[in-house]
């Protein structure tokens, strides 16, 4: 399918062929028939994008200082590729289209295939051919209206929603600052509404076009005596701000229009520096309308389906939309007159080309058209090559998810080692494997697992996905003879681990191998030597500033990342494993309280070994970011090391200390767990990792939460693995 995207570092905005996207449960897959271009979030995104790398930096000072932080943290050259390899990531553009539902996934009552909807939302609601969107930003259209009509529903849902902020009555006076494409609307809506509506704008086109609506309109520099004469000198019940300007001169207009203790509502994007005299003599109430009601921005709202109730919450961002529809369907608001532009999804960069003033035209409402296309053409896989495909190599690698980690960790280090066929890569979206297939040389880019898992072609899978998926894609790619590659964790519960333990305990010739790197880097390896032969047990205290995340991050999320013990303080677990060479008996947790802020993330985490070794884990989210993130400090028999941040590894025995630095960059063990992996399929030897190790590890975390829970030191039980070698 055809894709509009934005490329963030060159500022090129194209047209790109994408599979089309998979469809999850609580979404559909949509065939969208118009798409509207939004001139103010997306002309900002565009012109964002075209500026040069010194001129980003300007505008955006708060992630020049998050640079900073990380070269300090993790050395230059790793800093450097993380910095261009997020610019360089294609960006969806779009967030308000309409068109027919094709597929539906698992919960979602009440749509089918065939049936007409308007969608909404930034990264579903895009520029492309077919998009998979969740239920709450789907909403089904009646007969008589349009696909054009519907495509703005998502704007008018943003008018819709600042206009019910003011709280207006009927037959109130109400003004509209701004009368582009969002401020018509609102003049439209406020009209269906009984409110009496006076609009101004220094373009006196669009000043005719809400005179056209039933408006009262005038030049902004007649909108003092006209305002005045409009309601007969007692000022506006409530002032709308649709303008879409830096300048103050709209929120200073609103003042002197408003009536004492009036309502001034910020819609569009305008300067904020409120001028305190009028303000304050007036006693007005300022509001910043935030998108198109309660839901956005809500991930349990908008991702998972989760509705508020009606008798708590009236209008959300789903009945704001579904009630732009009804005004449409009543013939209350006609936006046919709005509509100055259309373009065929494969001239969509013309359209960008008008709302950031390269072509000297007026325009208002642009809309995307999309031929009308059937099931056959909506194609799930694309082969980049154009010549035939044989292997030259004998191992072929498919990989499943395309996300940050894959781009920048795992992906690159895979092409430096080489050796191996990328035969297919997989990302829902479909946009993201687009983007690294290209990048990374793949034969084939696809939306579809299946096209990994049982591709009899492939003989390694790499799992990237988010972890819920984990579990399921290794029982099904060994299921296959496929060898594994999971990026941690491996389960994120007991059920997920005990199928997986099906498999493992079953004679077999694939290798399943999950990403435990620390243990593979240089440093690790130097310290485990230093501990060799010891006749002591060991206390190891290691400190993680792992750093804040928001509350609904996925990652917090039991269903989808299992909480950040289980997906991430497996690290490690297993990098304490690795250097006492013996598996964790008990663990115990305390953590701090959360306070409405953190989701059990500020732990301590306490493992002993059957010698009597010690680990403690701190695994804290409350602290700096400029803090180097990982302290290890083991000491052992009158012998310290301490590894500071895979940057530097001080041995120290005897009175003497022995310093290793890596000057440029950290290292991990991304590159060296990969090798080790490859390396054992070649020779047919054991895992890199014994599966005894990868699976006391998983149960650790699974107990260290239940710890949490009991207040309680849990026994870690030793699973039997004898037969996993096959």
């Amino acid at each position: 399918m055809k894709q509009l995207l934005q490329n963030m570092r060159d500022g090129r905005t194209s047209v790109a062929e994408i599979p089309v996207p998979s469809v999850r449960p609580g979404t559909a897959l949509v065939r969208t028939v118009n798409s509207l271009v939004s001139a103010g979030t997306e002309r900002m995104l565009v012109e964002f994008a075209g500026k040069s790398l010194i001129s980003k930096a300007k505008s955006r000072p708060d992630l020049i200082r998050q640079v900073i932080d990380k070269s300090r943290r993790e050395g230059i050259l790793p800093t450097i590729q993380a910095a261009f390899n997020r610019l360089d990531q294609p960006l969806s553009l779009g967030y308000s289209s309409a068109g027919i539902i094709i597929k539906v996934g698992s919960d979602m009552e009440g749509f089918e295939p065939g049936m007409p909807v308007t969608c909404a939302g930034g990264g579903y609601a895009v520029h492309a051919e077919y998009a998979v969107v969740p239920k709450n930003l789907l909403v089904p259209l009646p007969p008589s209206v349009d696909f054009e009509s519907a495509a703005f529903t998502t704007l008018g849902a943003i008018a819709l929603h600042g206009f019910r902020l003011a709280a207006p009555q009927l037959g109130e006076n109400i003004a509209v600052i701004g009368l582009g494409l969002l401020g018509l609307l609102t003049v439209g809506i406020a009209r269906a509404a009984g409110c009496a509506v006076f609009g101004t704008d220094i373009n006196p086109e669009r000043v005719s076009l809400a005179q056209s609506m039933g408006a009262v309109a005038a030049h902004t520099s007649e909108a003092l005596s006209c305002g005045q004469s409009f309601t007969n000198g007692q000022g506006f019940d409530a002032i709308l701000i649709c303008a879409d300007t830096p300048s103050n001169e709209p929120i200073e207009l609103a003042g002197q229009l408003a009536r004492d203790r009036a309502q001034v509502v910020v819609i569009g994007a305008v300067g904020l520096k409120v001028p305190r005299k009028v303000y304050y003599d007036k006693e007005l109430q300022l509001k910043v309308s935030r998108s198109y009601g309660p839901g956005r921005y809500d991930t349990n709202y908008e991702e998972k389906g989760l509705d508020y109730p009606i008798g708590y919450v009236r209008w959300t961002e789903k009945r704001n939309m579904a009630e732009f529809v009804n005004l449409l369907a009543s013939g209350q608001l006609n936006v046919q007159p709005l509509i100055t532009h259309r373009f065929p999804i494969e001239r969509a960069a013309e359209a960008y080309e008008l709302i950031t003033g390269k072509r000297k035209q007026p325009f208002l409402g642009i809309l995307l058209t999309y031929p009308e296309t059937t099931k056959q053409e909506a194609k799930r896989q694309i082969r980049l090559t154009t010549s035939h495909i044989t292997p030259t190599h004998e191992l072929r690698l498919g990989v499943l998810g395309a996300g940050n980690y894959a781009l920048a960790v795992f992906l690159p280090m895979v092409k430096k080692v080489g050796r191996i066929e990328k035969v297919c890569i997989v990302s829902a979206s479909g946009v993201s494997a687009f983007h690294a297939g290209k990048k990374f040389g793949f034969n084939n880019i696809s939306s579809a697992e299946e096209d990994v898992l049982e591709n009899e072609g492939i003989n390694i899978v790499a799992i990237l996905t988010r972890h819920q998926n984990h579990a399921r894609q290794v029982v099904t790619a060994l299921a296959h003879d496929k060898h594994v590659y999971c990026e941690k964790p491996l389960a994120i519960d007991f059920q997920q681990l005990e199928r997986i333990l099906e498999f493992l305990t079953q004679p077999q010739k694939a290798l399943l191998m999950v990403g435990f790197n620390r243990r593979f880097s240089l440093h690790a390896v130097q310290l485990k030597q230093f501990l060799a032969g010891r006749t002591e047990p060991l206390f190891a205290n290691y400190r993680v500033n792992a750093g804040f995340l928001p509350p609904q991050h996925w990652l917090h999320d039991p269903q989808q990342g299992g909480g950040r013990i289980i997906g991430e303080c497996c690290h490690f677990i297993d990098f304490l494993t690795y250097l006492t060479g013996l598996l964790p008996q008990q663990v115990y947790a305390q953590a701090l309280p959360d306070v409405n802020r953190y989701r059990q993330d500020n732990v301590l985490l306490t493992l002993t070994y059957p010698d009597g070794s010690i680990g403690n884990i701190h695994y804290l989210a409350n602290g700096d970011k400029s803090v180097p993130k990982e302290r290890l400090e083991v000491f052992c028999g009158g012998s310290v090391a301490i590894l500071d941040d895979f940057r530097s590894l001080d041995l120290i025995k005897n009175g003497r200390k022995r310093t290793i630095r890596n000057l440029l960059q950290q290292d991990k063990g991304h590159r060296a767990a990969w090798q080790a992996f490859l390396d054992a399929i070649r020779a047919g030897s054991p895992p890199p990792i014994p599966y005894e190790q990868i699976v006391n590890t998983t149960l650790a975390t699974f107990l260290a939460l239940e710890a949490l829970r009991t207040r309680q030191c849990m026994d870690i039980p030793h699973v039997n693995l004898e037969k996993s070698d096959g």
